[in-house]
């Protein structure tokens, strides 16, 4: 019997015969306001003590030195959680609040419903939020959900399994990035090694000698017609698809505006190219995707060629100016040939990495709600 199956039939033997009884939220949980613990200053800095709390994505907007209305959660832990988002996280350390919409949930007594068990089971439940509705959640909806309160061991026994997987997953996040992180460093290390030469080694060309500058067309989504070519303008993804192209094979992007601007990356497929410009190398000189990795690596030296304080650009006669190195062709194949294997690995590894956590993470929301999801005749 593999592991999941095992902790299938641990939880449904733990949770056979259990009677549990149904209480709102508000009749097991107290709630304060944040006033008291508000932040004043926005100077944050790393190396101040006390982290300032929000309940959204971001958790933890920055560190303050501020000494008063310090939330002591490292004595008394405690959920946060946004009246208007209905987000909410788990503290166990001091902090500060940011916002006066975020309210401090304890428990009202500990020996009838523990609090972990409390945060568990609010995650389990959909927000119910309507477009446009600014109520303050807490009070008007929240505090009425009624939450199965199973005997005190048994919540003591889900808070323990739950607290393992996530620590489990926690552990494995922690591995993952630590591995993409080696990859990428030998990435770079190997691409920097491939790709600098000696003085007098090779002969340096600027681009404008040795490739030809194509700018793209101008579209909006509106004029798209049905298709799947990539249309490609600022950054890695495409902006959405078409169903014509104006560029095939390999093409060498560079995106010309925003937040992007400068960003170089590689297509061998039609797409169709609109707020960028394409670099075509003399095929006698030069292999596309040799110049695509040389303009990679050196892609501290292309962000500096952005100009506008605005909107960021960067334009064609900067880049023709750029010098690149001309190594035989031969030479240039083995590079690519080297740089395409690690570009793979760390590529597959980048790929996998949010996948493995996404999986882990419905793995434990699929415990957590086996646990959590008691019947209302139960």
């Amino acid at each position: 019997m593999n592991t999941n199956m095992q902790n299938i039939k641990s939880i449904k033997e733990l949770l056979e015969g259990v009677k549990v009884e149904w209480k709102t939220l508000g009749e097991v949980a107290d709630y304060e306001q944040p006033t008291k613990y508000l932040v004043k200053s926005k100077k944050y800095n790393d190396d101040f003590p006390i982290p300032v709390l929000t309940a959204g994505k971001t958790f933890i907007l920055g560190y303050t030195d501020e000494t008063n209305g310090i939330y002591k959660a490292s004595e008394n832990p405690v959920i946060i959680f946004d009246d208007f988002t209905t987000a909410n996280k788990w503290a166990d350390f001091d902090f500060k609040a940011k916002s006066s919409a975020m309210k401090m949930i304890t428990s009202k007594d500990e020996s009838i419903a523990l609090l972990k068990y409390i945060y568990y089971w609010l995650n389990t439940i959909p927000s119910g939020l309507v477009d446009g509705d600014h109520k303050r959640q807490w009070i008007s909806n929240f505090s009425n959900k009624k939450i199965p309160i199973p005997p005190l061991e048994i919540q003591k026994e889900i808070v323990r399994i739950l607290d393992t997987f996530t620590a489990l997953t926690a552990e494995l996040t922690a591995e993952l990035t630590a591995e993409l992180t080696a990859r990428k460093s030998q990435y770079s290390y190997y691409c920097e090694q491939l790709l600098s030469f000696e003085d007098g080694e090779v002969e340096w060309k600027p681009l404008k000698e040795v490739v030809v500058f194509r700018r793209g067309t101008a579209i909006t989504k509106k004029q798209t017609t049905s298709g799947d070519i990539p249309v490609v303008a600022n950054g890695p993804l495409p902006t959405y698809f078409h169903g014509e192209k104006n560029r095939e094979g390999e093409t060498i992007v560079i995106a010309r505006s925003g937040a992007y601007a400068g960003y170089v990356s590689f297509w061998n497929q039609p797409i169709f190219l609109t707020d960028a410009f394409s670099i075509h190398p003399d095929p006698t000189i030069l292999k596309p995707k040799f110049v695509y990795y040389f303009l990679q690596n050196k892609q501290q030296y292309v962000h500096a060629m952005k100009k506008g304080a605005g909107v960021p650009h960067v334009r064609v006669k900067e880049f023709e100016l750029f010098e690149i190195p001309i190594p035989p062709l031969k030479a240039q194949e083995k590079i690519v040939s080297i740089l395409d294997k690690f570009d793979t690995l760390t590529t597959s590894i980048s790929e996998g990495i949010p996948k493995e956590i996404e999986l882990r993470k419905k793995q434990f929301e699929y415990y957590r709600d086996m646990l959590l999801q008691f019947k209302m005749d139960n």
